[in-house]
């Protein structure tokens, strides 16, 4: 990857996790019929067929880390946790009241927030709550994210217990200068413990979060984390990039000056030197900034074509329906976007009024779910055809256009009627699927929306 190439494309851009993205949904919102209607199309398509996903956020954390731009509320208050659970409940009844079949949950992913702010008592009574009234896939998988500095072995066994066998702990950066300037202070001796044990309950995917792109964050840096991973050996690393959005978050993402962030270039080697030691290490990368040991789901998935990608991210398995639960969590029936209220009085105010608390959405036109389509083959896969008939693209000459300069600089390669991106322009993923957002293209933003692409 050349500098003059990173400085070329490196500019702001969807990460993707939707088409189209949270700013191009329509302004108007969806009406709260509409949405119910397409949740119960795609609950009726689906659930008996390859089951649900079910999202549940879980906000609280007892401090703010300032490299975040997840929705959160922070306290240390933990009296907040059964009432927020109860109305979790709620609203999950609210869904299952709207359908004539028991729902089968295929993949079940707690979010936040930190889930395990919450105790084991309060997952414990989350999840039986949930299955009450509901039954899991045979092929199910669910996971979480823990922090290691509070997760206990306790808190393992009991979602190991009702099924969970993955987990995800943000270590982030070892770093102790970075650690002080996210606001994220935690050993590895903590990391240690979690994986291991972990492993000892019988979890069968460990994964660790890094980023990189944080504030005083060196070369010297991201090898020293990486090789203090390496002793843990997690099945999945996320090396995510340090999405850097003040104007998103305001002053939580204030703890630290723009001149101590490492810029373009610097930035991008930083995210060479960790993908290639990862490679030495024997994972395989998947998608955009995540890497697997040829052991995990995640990389037979890749192989056997059925990676996916969502809200949650990157999953092995696709499920035409997922419910987002809690506040501000979103839902995606295939057909339709809809996203909760983002505040935890407001949300529980209005689950506890017997109303699905949605605020904002947005409906899929046919065009829309065309080039989702292509854009989640991208993100995937690294290719897309539009041969078949099911994925014909209006007017392909205006995308192939944009896609020219691109594959000009050999970052796509481009047939009569498919494209792929080579494995060394794999950075570029998110430029080559903006070629494609048809809502981008034709409402260009005037002020700075998303974070940088590379």
């Amino acid at each position: 990857m050349t500098k003059s190439l990173v400085q070329k494309y490196n500019i702001p851009g969807p990460r993707y996790t939707s088409y189209p993205t949270v700013p191009y949904w329509d302004k108007s919102g969806i009406a709260k019929q509409d949405w119910i209607q397409s949740f119960q199309t795609s609950f009726q398509e689906s659930n008996s067929l390859e089951g649900i996903s079910i999202y549940i956020h879980l906000p609280f954390c007892e401090s703010l880390c300032t490299f975040c731009a997840c929705h959160k509320h922070i306290t240390k208050r933990h009296e907040v946790e059964e009432e927020y659970i109860e109305a979790v409940l709620k609203e999950w009844k609210l869904y299952v009241a709207l359908v004539d079949e028991v729902p089968v949950i295929k993949e079940l992913h707690l979010g936040g927030g930190t889930p395990t702010f919450f105790s084991k008592e309060n997952l414990k009574f989350l999840m039986e709550g949930i299955f009450e009234i509901a039954k899991k896939h045979p092929e199910s998988e669910f996971s979480f994210e823990g922090h290691p500095s509070n997760t206990t072995k306790e808190q393992l066994q009991t979602l190991f217990d009702v099924g969970f066998t993955r987990v995800s702990f943000g270590v982030q950066d070892y770093n102790e200068k970075v650690q002080k300037a996210i606001h994220r202070i935690q050993p590895f001796e903590a990391v240690g413990n979690v994986t291991k044990w972990s492993r000892e309950i019988g979890y069968t995917s460990v994964s660790h979060d890094l980023i990189f792109g944080l504030p005083f964050q060196t070369k010297e840096n991201v090898i020293y984390t990486i090789n203090k991973t390496k002793e843990l050996q997690p099945d999945r690393i996320s090396f995510y990039s340090y999405a850097h959005v003040p104007w998103v978050k305001g002053v939580g993402q204030r703890g630290f000056n723009e001149e101590d962030l490492p810029k373009n270039d610097e930035k991008r080697e930083l995210y060479e030197i960790g993908k290639e030691l990862f490679a030495e290490l024997g994972y395989v990368e998947i998608g955009m900034d995540h890497f697997a040991l040829k052991t995990d789901s995640l990389f037979e998935a890749t192989i056997k074509k059925t990676l996916h990608r969502n809200f949650m991210g990157y999953t092995a398995n696709k499920t035409q329906l997922m419910i987002g639960l809690g506040m501000s969590a979103i839902s995606d029936s295939w057909y339709a976007f809809a996203q909760n209220v983002k505040t935890v009085k407001e949300y529980q105010k209005i689950v506890n009024e017997g109303e699905i608390p949605i605020f904002r959405g947005h409906l899929l036109s046919e065009e829309d779910r065309i080039i989702r389509k292509h854009i989640l083959n991208i993100m995937c896969h690294f290719s897309t055809s539009w041969e078949k008939t099911s994925m014909k693209i209006n007017n392909v000459e205006t995308h192939l256009e944009l896609l020219k300069e691109l594959e000009e600089d050999h970052l796509v390669t481009i047939t009569k009627n498919s494209l792929s991106i080579p494995e060394n322009a794999r950075p570029y993923v998110r430029n080559v699927c903006m070629a494609f957002d048809l809502h981008l293209l034709r409402n260009k933003p005037k002020t700075q929306l998303f974070s940088m692409t590379i």
